[in-house]
């Protein structure tokens, strides 16, 4: 059984804007002191990444495809399963 990644395609990096830069510089510096809340240059984050742990809670399904499709989607490789709730998924983004 394979084990699952903790890892996923949907992380990316954080990009910090000339206006974030532009706000942390003119930031209130009395709080810099604040030992439960410091203030961290934004350097700090460049290589952050977003969602890199991130797992969406799944459920089984059973769901029935045309055969057509279903070869479609195995043509493309390994991971059509993937694939499914991929393209589901941007569907659904584009719909919100």
């Amino acid at each position: 059984m394979k084990i699952a990644s903790t890892t996923t395609n949907s992380a990316k990096r954080l990009k910090i804007s000339p206006k974030t830069r532009q706000a942390y510089r003119k930031r209130d510096r009395a709080l810099d002191g604040d030992a439960d809340a410091p203030q961290l240059p934004p350097d700090y984050w460049a290589n952050g990444v977003i969602g890199k742990y991130y797992r969406p809670l799944k459920t089984q399904i059973s769901v029935r495809i045309d055969n057509e499709v279903l070869d479609w989607l195995k043509s493309k490789g390994r991971g059509h399963l993937s694939r499914i709730n991929e393209i589901l998924r941007e569907h659904m983004s584009r719909e919100r």
